[in-house]
């Protein structure tokens, strides 16, 4: 299975913005899969993440309540939507399979 992200862009203070994990593969509706995230100069972390059974298991503090994650099992597709972004939450954001990773996609968020 493989796994590539879409919809970063950039965005004022407060606004929203919703990611894409696109999956391929009989199996990736199987899997958890994970978004982390690496701002520059800084240790890549994780953000959420998603049992295959659709069960969100894990968020990162800074984003409880503003973050939500969720899948598609006919689209093969995981999205996060982002709510009341803040500065702090620019990064790159990857979305990851057990074993691999996509290239990620920039969110930039303006004060």
């Amino acid at each position: 299975a493989q796994v590539a992200e879409s919809g970063g862009g950039s965005v004022q203070a407060g606004g929203s913005l919703r990611l894409s994990c696109a999956g391929s593969g009989l199996t990736f509706n199987r899997y958890a899969i994970s978004w982390y995230r690496q701002a520059p100069g800084k240790e890549r972390e994780l953000v959420i993440r998603i049992e295959g059974s659709g069960i969100p298991t894990y968020d990162l503090s800074s984003v409880k309540d503003r973050f939500f994650i969720s899948r598609d099992y006919d689209k093969k597709t995981v999205y996060l939507q982002m709510n009341s972004l803040k500065p702090e939450d620019t990064a790159v954001y990857f979305c990851c399979l057990p074993s691999v990773c996509g290239q990620g996609t920039q969110v930039t968020v303006s004060s």
